[in-house]
């Protein structure tokens, strides 16, 4: 049956509150098993509670949740027959006696240090054998705390198993003192491994920083698994965080670290690229590497390890198309029949359903009551105003600028204001990740020993930074400055030491603290010593990284500050963690707003005056006027 059949069929039922909806294409028909993948776990709100299968038909489908069964797989040992060696090759096969339906292999007693390639094959005669692993990786390395002896491979019945070493760059290994195979069954589920878009962020010198965004809240991860591009050893620290509620606002917390490694040998690798972490309780996740003097960490992907799920168990009458909803919090888990049969279902008699396209998409909007619509008014004169760019009506991240961070040191005097005055509620977020903003580099000018740089700031009044500058010199030692002209008088912001010995490599960008800076301008100064002045290629700002989450209703807004007023008090606020959890559009603030008193909020004293010297114009202008008419 076409997909659209189906579509139609849900159509006429009463399903407005389910915001997710996929498609199911049973094996055959008869008994299923449907696993539960990253997007199920994304859209349910309830556990898997609100879950409601439907045929082509709209008749409810009765279904069994079966949790993955926690007790120890069985493992048999295997006798050992060595094949025989050739020029680039060696290996070993193995008989487990009869046939046996397994997925994993265990080697035992193998003598480290080894990193060695292999390809495994199955069969059931010893006569037609099928390829389990076309290219595979073992090794024991314990100079690197690296180490990998389970061969992991597609499901299925074997009596015999046939390891091939690859010989070609590597010493022949000697026979393992033992090999084993695990028994398949319900005693040994396997993790979920899924795939997540990821982009990389703004970040500092000997950083990387990555955005990970999960489909939906409350998902059980309980690892990251990177992927790297190239083939060269890795020895970096990693740190998973996501934003959590504190002191009234969002700040990150982190859930996990790891020291990632990789090795290479000929041309074989050892990696272990996973990241272990609690699971999140939000949507939002950042990756942050340590990458010391390295490159910038070449991430090519990123996968989710789920713990064990369960598995969905429900039966076809035709095998036509099954449509799977969920997304309502308020249904609870449902009562079937179905469940007498629970000790009786046996997996290995199931036809394998997958899931297909899905059927509608996810709600875009808001959950009802989540936004709380404005505010009480405000009066009282702001002194900046700044338009918020104007978008689609839902959740926004509105990044803060320079401008903001100076002219609102604690971010207290912060509102988000309608055309009507009325206050639009907001939380505020502390990122890990700093807002990044290049300098312009000026002409260098020379002072005695010195070379003197006049770089200009976005910004006076700015917080506490950082300072990055970059160079394309390889040899050379620098003592640096940088001073402040404040009040008639030069105030020494930061000093360091710059130096670079190795000429076969580039130069590191150099990071100097700086405090508060009141001034629009610092001068850097660079003692050259005897030599020639040192070229200085790129010097960016790290300011600390800010933004409000709120909801964007229909209209123009504005950002005011510049107020003696203490931090708002939102019932936004009480829904922290759910705003947190909805996909928010992300939207930077234009330039530099209007700088003055708000209009609307004029005091009557300045409202007179201004009137008067109005006044006072038109009348000499007039006189003017008379006397050159009379002097005619």
């Amino acid at each position: 049956m076409k997909p659209s059949v189906v579509v139609l069929a849900l159509l006429a039922l009463p399903l407005a509150a389910f915001s997710w909806q996929r498609q199911v294409l049973p094996g055959t028909a008869g008994p299923q098993r449907l696993e539960v993948d990253l997007a199920l776990l994304g859209a349910t709100r309830a556990g898997l509670a609100d879950l409601r299968l439907n045929d082509a038909a709209g008749r409810e489908l009765p279904y069994v949740l079966v949790p993955p069964a926690r007790e120890e797989a069985a493992w048999i040992r295997a006798r050992q027959l060595p094949l025989s060696p050739t020029r680039t090759s060696s290996g070993l096969e193995l008989d487990l006696g009869s046939a046996q339906r397994t997925s994993r292999l265990r080697l035992e007693g193998l003598r480290p240090p080894f990193l060695k390639r292999f390809q495994l094959e199955g069969s059931g005669d010893r006569q037609r054998w099928t390829q389990l692993v076309a290219q595979g990786s073992l090794f024991d390395l314990p100079g690197e705390g690296l180490r990998l002896l389970t061969v992991e491979f597609p499901e299925g019945e074997y009596r015999y198993l046939r390891l091939v070493w690859d010989d070609r760059s590597s010493a022949r290994v000697a026979m393992p003192r033992g090999a084993w195979a695990a028994l398949a069954g319900p005693g040994h589920p396997r993790p979920v491994l899924a795939p997540l878009e990821f982009q990389r962020r703004p970040s500092e010198p000997g950083v990387s920083r990555f955005a990970l965004r999960l489909p939906g809240p409350g998902i059980p991860v309980r690892a990251l698994v990177l992927d790297v591009a190239g083939s060269g050893p890795i020895l970096r620290e990693a740190r998973v965080a996501e934003p959590r509620l504190q002191a009234g606002g969002l700040a990150p917390r982190a859930l996990g670290q790891a020291r990632l490694r990789r090795a290479q040998q000929g041309d074989a690798s050892a990696a272990d690229l996973r990241i272990p972490m609690e699971a999140p309780s939000g949507t939002e996740l950042d990756i942050r590497v340590e990458d010391g003097s390295n490159p910038a960490l070449a991430l090519t992907g990123v996968q989710a390890e789920l713990a064990p799920q369960p598995w969905i168990y429900f039966e076809s009458r035709d095998g036509g198309p099954v449509a799977a909803m969920c997304g309502d919090p308020r249904l609870g888990p449902p009562r079937y029949d179905l469940e007498a049969l629970r000790d009786e279902l046996d997996p290995g008699r199931t036809a394998a359903a997958r899931w297909g396209p899905a059927l509608a998409p996810p709600a875009a909007e808001a959950p009802a009551g989540l936004d709380g619509g404005p505010g009480a008014m405000l009066e009282g004169g702001f002194r900046f105003r700044r338009p918020v760019p104007p978008g689609t009506p839902g959740l926004t991240a509105l990044a803060l600028d320079a401008h903001v961070l100076a002219h609102s040191p604690n971010l207290w005097d912060l509102r988000l204001l309608d055309p009507e005055r009325r206050q639009i509620p907001y939380l505020l977020e502390r990122r890990d990740e700093p807002l990044s903003l290049e300098l312009a580099l000026p002409q260098g000018q020379p002072k005695g020993r010195a070379t003197l740089y006049a770089l200009a700031l976005p910004q006076a009044g700015l917080p506490a930074s950082r300072l990055v500058l970059e160079t394309d010199a390889r040899v050379f030692t620098r003592r640096l400055r940088l001073l402040e002209d404040a009040d008639g008088a030069t105030r020494q912001l930061a000093a360091a030491d710059w130096t670079h010995q190795d000429p076969e490599t580039p130069a590191p960008p150099l990071v100097v603290t700086l405090p508060a800076v009141a001034a629009a301008q610092v001068t850097l100064e660079l003692d050259e010593g005897d030599n020639r002045p040192l070229p200085l290629k790129a010097a960016r700002l790290l300011l600390p990284g800010w933004r409000l989450r709120f909801f964007q209703p229909q209209g123009p807004l504005e950002l005011c500050y510049g107020l003696a007023l203490g931090p708002p008090q939102y019932d936004l606020a009480l829904l922290a963690e759910r705003l947190r959890d909805a996909p928010a559009r992300e939207a930077a603030l234009g330039p530099e707003g209007r700088e003055g008193p708000d209009r609307g909020l004029v005091g009557p004293r300045l409202f007179w005056g201004v009137l008067a010297v109005a006044v006072v114009g038109l009348l000499a202008i007039l006189a003017r006027l008379l006397n050159s008419q009379t002097q005619e």
